[in-house]
């Protein structure tokens, strides 16, 4: 079997603030304006992607050295002096329960779904969505970019989406269809939706890498959904003599998804594909692509699957707070709702 996990040397970035805690704390308000770094260094570190200051505090010097052509003294120093301004110190457990709070939840639809989830999707965090075919990952993730539009009290938190699209299942008629079922303009609906077609791994890197300047610019920004998240790495790299390199490449990808999770207090939403293990006697070979990789970065990890009468069931298989369960619901011309109650008899 495949999806042996591979060594991670990105820097850990566990602690990072929320925006509105960056922008008061920062001392210095311009990459430029860091010791050492003048126009010059500046426009080439923000044309490697890193657009502020906590994101240069959380970049591995080598990296930095590699793509933006400086040396690594200079690289080293940079950084250093970025986590400094940023301030990116231990805090007590109170104080990081305090941070805790700003942690918001999108409702799924489902009542018995978000009580699942503890609430809904929540931000802050990387939940993962696996299934065979049709089991309704992205079927969840539209309701969800629609639902995160809806004020706070229908179960949104007035916010837009970013969909990184590597299969091309995007489809605006849905959105529209799931908007107008919520009350909300359709037009505006797909308007507050920014869409990034992936057709390469690397071109859904780049993509993941242009998200902050898309958030600077749009700070409503609350969702992030990358549907599916194994798909193009798995069509590019195959055979195990290939299985080092693409698990690192995606281990950056999702460590930078987290990062951006924390960094800007948005949900990231990825589904993900499924493979038959067939060391698997009994029960269900079914299992998520990725190995380790993913399962160690995923904050929630649900596997859907079909359930009777054309219900689906989704099981919770890793949270870090919440018991393992299942709850079924059903997927409709109007979204995703719970069974009613004659269809579960």
């Amino acid at each position: 079997m495949e999806e042996d996990e591979i060594e991670h040397t990105e820097e850990e970035n566990d602690n990072e603030e929320t925006t509105e805690e960056i922008h008061s704390d920062f001392e210095y308000k311009d990459i430029k304006d860091l010791p050492g770094v003048g126009s010059t260094i500046a426009s080439k570190i923000r044309n490697a992607g890193y657009q502020d200051i906590i994101a240069l505090a959380t970049a591995n010097p080598l990296v930095l050295v590699e793509a933006c052509g400086i040396g690594e003294p200079t690289a080293r120093k940079i950084v250093a002096e970025a986590r400094e301004a940023s301030k990116m110190n231990f805090m007590s457990g109170l104080e990081f329960e305090d941070k805790r709070k700003s942690v918001q939840r999108i409702s799924t639809g489902s009542e018995a779904l978000n009580i699942l989830l503890g609430g809904g999707v929540e931000t802050q965090s990387i939940t993962e969505c696996y299934g065979e075919y049709g089991s309704g990952k992205s079927q969840l993730a539209f309701q969800l970019s629609v639902n995160v539009q809806l004020p706070l009290e229908k179960g949104g938190l007035e916010g837009h989406a970013i969909w990184i699209d590597t299969e091309g299942t995007f489809r605006p008629a849905r959105i529209e269809q799931l908007a107008a079922v919520k009350g909300l303009d359709p037009k505006q609906a797909l308007q507050n939706i920014k869409i990034g077609r992936a057709y390469s791994s690397d071109h859904q890197v780049l993509l993941v890498d242009k998200i902050p300047e898309l958030i600077n610019a749009d700070p409503k920004i609350k969702l992030i959904v990358v549907d599916s998240m194994m798909a193009l790495f798995r069509a590019e790299y195959v055979g195990r003599g290939t299985l080092a390199d693409r698990q690192q490449k995606v281990n950056v990808v999702l460590h930078n998804l987290q990062r951006l999770a924390d960094r800007f207090n948005v949900a990231v939403y990825i589904t993900n594909q499924v493979m038959a293990r067939p060391d698997v006697m009994f029960g269900d070979p079914t299992a998520a692509v990725g190995g380790h990789i993913i399962g160690h970065v995923a904050t929630y990890r649900i596997y859907l699957r079909k359930g009777k009468k054309g219900s689906r069931v989704a099981k919770l298989v890793d949270s870090p707070s919440l018991p393992e369960g299942e709850a079924s619901f059903e997927i409709t011309s109007n979204g995703i709702m719970d069974i009613e109650e004659e269809k579960k008899k």
